[in-house]
């Protein structure tokens, strides 16, 4: 490796390495637990619902506490927690439940399998998996599958623009209309090639092919399909200038495809404490949920 390469490589390992962007990223993790355990009392919650035939492919649904059967169907919000694919999981990925179900949504926190045991293609089919069974099962729980907001931080911002790529459905028996009504990645990563050469690969374990088949920048939806899909991307005040990057050039990808998307600002966050902000009613974030799901008080 020439000088120019390790150059290139310290950088890219610099610019994402998320723990190092923050004092303490474990301190963080551990407020997600936290606070995630105010959910998981809370009532009439249906834990561990199984999506897919495999045993380990489990979801968490958080119902509104006055879903009356007579009541218009609530927004679902899925929301896929990130760890670099590496870590976490449902448990620890519910503290945003609490607030968002008092305002009548109705929240999923889907679990996936962590690298490396298993491939990032394994996630990706889980995510989908389980975005399929949430559109063929949400009703019975009083779900509307036109108002699916999806939602994720990090790695789990990358699944929801996985979910959002082009051309999956059939292979799961959807539609190519069940998409999402809405979307809010969190700090996404929507071009992995910068990672092939970091420490993250440790664990990822990508080649070329990979990289680029799972880059949700290099498999956008046409607006023939997902016109009325209304995007909306955030990344931390304090993130470094490649996670930055990343949000910006996805939203202005989409928004070249005359997809409807915006830019949303969250002022004072880091890489950590965003997500955070979404259990935060007084947030941008959190009202930015709101609206993309229809539900009142949001802002304008």
């Amino acid at each position: 490796m020439n000088t120019s390469d390790m150059t290139a490589q310290a950088h890219f390992d610099r610019q994402y390495n998320a723990r190092a962007s923050v004092q303490d990223a474990l301190a963080y993790m551990a407020r997600y637990t936290q606070e995630s355990h105010a959910a998981l009392a809370l009532p009439g919650a249906v834990r561990n619902q199984r999506y897919s035939p495999r045993a380990t492919d489990l979801l968490d649904i958080y119902l509104p506490p006055a879903l009356a059967a007579q009541a218009p169907a609530a927004p679902v919000f899925i929301y896929i927690h990130g760890g670099y694919w590496r870590a976490l999981g449902k448990d620890d990925s519910a503290f945003m439940a609490p607030a968002l179900t008092q305002a009548g949504a109705i929240v999923v926190v889907p679990d996936y399998d962590l690298a490396p045991a298993v491939t990032l293609d394994h996630i990706v089919d889980q995510i989908r998996q389980a975005y399929a069974w949430v559109v063929r099962n949400i009703a019975i729980y009083g779900g509307d599958t036109r108002n699916i907001c999806v939602c994720g931080s990090s790695a789990g911002g990358h699944l929801v623009g996985m979910l959002l790529a082009k051309g999956w459905q059939e292979d799961y028996d959807l539609p190519a209309s069940a998409t999402p009504a809405s979307a809010f990645p969190l700090s996404g990563l929507f071009d992995l090639q910068p990672l092939i050469t970091t420490h993250i690969n440790a664990w990822m374990h990508l080649d070329d092919a990979a990289a680029l088949r799972n880059s949700p920048r290099f498999a956008l939806p046409d607006a023939s399909t997902h016109n009325h899909c209304q995007l909306r991307v955030a990344c931390g005040e304090f993130e470094t200038t490649e996670f930055k990057r990343q949000s910006r050039e996805y939203l202005a990808a989409w928004q070249a495809r005359c997809l409807p998307g915006q830019w949303v600002d969250a002022p004072g966050t880091n890489h950590f404490d965003l997500p955070l902000a979404l259990a935060d009613r007084q947030s941008v974030v959190h009202q930015t949920a709101l609206a993309l799901m229809g539900l009142p008080h949001a802002l304008a």
